[in-house]
């Protein structure tokens, strides 16, 4: 296709331009818009963070605690993210360093392992997004019923919903601007519950006193699940790596951000190397603390998962501070868990948008689905998500306790599958590269510990699909098996049907050709690559944002 680039004096002043500058496009991007890189490196490291911080930290895992025991919830978030979040993330980083493409992961499950893999591969993450969209959602119906506000809960969901479709159909950057804002205010609760918890364990608090890890003991630390002795204790932990497969995100923001991220070959490494450390040490900062300052075997708790009781009555961290006498906190954690829902499933509509997006320019979705704005925003994608998240308003005849695990059900495998589905193009990349004698050191980026990390994930990925609803076969539970597995015969399906119609074949990695769109990707970066256009950049920012900048860049190196 005919391509062209341009730079910043080929841009009018005062014009809503549909190209600029450093951007190279092609015919087909010239008819249907495309999307901008408008996400600073700053943007987009709270991003991940928020997509990952959501309202399962602060709520949802009480039902963790009180079933693995605090032991359990922390081995557990120490060992999925060494065995899968990691691996899936530096796979993604380096996929998205070599080729921060808009067509995005999804192109390259086409051309590294099949055609066919890829339709299922998107499909399947655009189910997962929008799952998870519905989820944040729910809980934010959940979270507003804490404070008693007698109205249906569709009015909660009315009310989430037009926040965030409001802040999706502006350009991207004002997308970014909205998600930094909200995830600080979710790190900032995490801090503050942490460093609360500590100065209560040490005595701080109005009762004077210093609990220490007393609730790890007198066989409190782990508990027995469906079973008992050993066995019981080892599924009660399994079922704290199953609550963190739902809990723990954030490879899925590097690979469908990677087409709209500025210098994406410096800031996307980046990301790769330090997002699982700030998520990971988030969340076991949080889980080291809601297991030391609330019981998992207390009543308040147990009694609140039992009625499900809504927004932070059920959240471990709040029965603790009440149980410590401490007044005034609660409305003002839940307004915060409030914030978190909106931010997760902010940060998931913008995914599940740009999956569409993406599906549509590789071919696979409508083409409409393409169309963008001046501003770069697939508005159709917008439009058909909003309309997906419709079924939220379940809310309005349900439970939001009951619809909200419905979706946890859901998105939980979803997730696992399209994590692990990442790996394994990863994979085809590597043996595409290896059979045609291509060393990794000419990459622009190297994924460390690789290919033996990718292959670990895959294979934990693989594991905890096939046990994630092992509690719903004896007794058999037909609702709790179905929104389990239902990720599984859904992603064979889509495999196969178009397998079937396409013909395709699976990709033979001799004659793969990896530097297809390399070259234009070369263009785009060139103009984020060079002191000069970086010094352009810093000299049209005033003196507060180069300031913040830079602050920000060396907070997170």
């Amino acid at each position: 296709m005919a391509e062209k680039q341009m730079d910043s004096k080929e841009v009018g002043l005062g014009e809503a331009p549909t190209v600029e500058a450093g951007e190279a496009i092609d015919a087909e991007e010239v008819k249907y818009g495309h999307t901008k890189r408008g996400l600073t490196s700053r943007h987009v490291q709270l991003m991940a963070i928020g997509g990952s911080i959501g309202t399962g930290l602060f709520v949802g895992i009480g039902g963790a605690l009180s079933e693995g025991g605090p032991l359990s919830i922390l081995l557990a978030f120490i060992i999925y993210p060494i065995l899968f979040v990691i691996p899936t993330t530096i796979c993604v980083g380096e996929l998205s360093t070599f080729l921060p493409m808009r067509r995005g992961i999804f192109e390259m499950a086409n051309r590294f392992v099949d055609p066919a893999f890829g339709f299922a591969f998107g499909y399947a993450y655009f189910y997962a997004a929008a799952v998870l969209v519905c989820t944040e959602a729910s809980a934010v119906v959940s979270v507003m019923g804490y404070w008693g506000i007698p109205v249906n809960g569709a009015v909660w969901v009315l009310m989430a919903m037009v926040i965030i479709i409001a802040i999706n159909v502006f350009a991207v950057k004002y997308y970014g601007e909205a998600e930094f804002i909200f995830s600080i205010l979710k790190v900032l609760l995490v801090v503050g519950l942490a460093l609360l918890t500590f100065i209560t364990m040490v005595g701080g608090n109005p009762k004077h006193d210093a609990y220490g890890f007393r609730n790890w003991k007198h066989g409190n630390a782990m508990h027995e699940y469906y079973t008992t002795g050993t066995t019981g204790r080892f599924l009660g932990w399994f079922v704290a790596m199953r609550y963190a497969a739902f809990s723990l995100g954030g490879p899925d923001m590097i690979a469908l951000a990677a087409g709209e991220i500025e210098n994406p070959r410096k800031t996307i490494p980046r990301m790769a190397r330090l997002i699982w450390v700030r998520v990971a040490g988030f969340y076991l900062l949080g889980v080291l603390a809601v297991g030391i300052i609330c019981n998992s075997r207390d009543p308040r708790l147990l009694s609140a998962l039992a009625t499900g009781s809504t927004g932070s009555a059920a959240s471990p961290f709040v029965i603790g501070i009440k149980n410590l006498g401490i007044k005034g906190l609660d409305s003002l954690v839940n307004f915060v868990i409030l914030t978190s829902g909106w931010s997760c499933g902010n940060a998931y509509f913008y995914t599940s948008t740009r999956t569409l997006y993406q599906l549509s320019v590789d071919g696979q979705a409508p083409k409409f689905l393409r169309k963008c704005t001046k501003k770069g925003v697939p508005i159709y994608a917008v439009i058909v998500v909003a309309l997906i998240s419709c079924l939220t308003f379940m809310v309005a005849s349900n439970s939001s306790a009951t619809v909200f695990s419905w979706f946890v059900g859901l998105s939980t495998c979803a997730t696992l599958i399209t994590y692990s589905m990442m790996m394994i193009v990863w994979v085809g990349f590597y043996k595409s590269l290896e059979a045609q004698g291509i060393s990794r050191d000419t990459l622009p980026w190297k994924a460390p510990f690789m290919p033996y990390h990718a292959y670990i994930g895959i294979a934990t990925g693989i594991t905890l699909i096939l046990f994630l609803g092992f509690d719903y076969f004896v007794p058999w539970n037909t609702q709790g098996f179905i929104t389990t597995y239902f990720g599984v015969p859904y992603v064979v399906v889509l495999f196969g049907v178009w397998k079937i119609i396409k013909r395709t074949k699976h990709a033979k990695w001799s004659e793969v050709n990896i530097y297809e769109g390399k070259e234009q990707i070369d263009k785009e970066c060139e103009y984020w690559e060079t002191i000069a256009a970086n010094a352009d950049v810093e000299k049209r920012q005033s003196a507060f944002k180069r300031t913040w900048g830079k602050m920000w860049d060396s907070a997170v190196v």
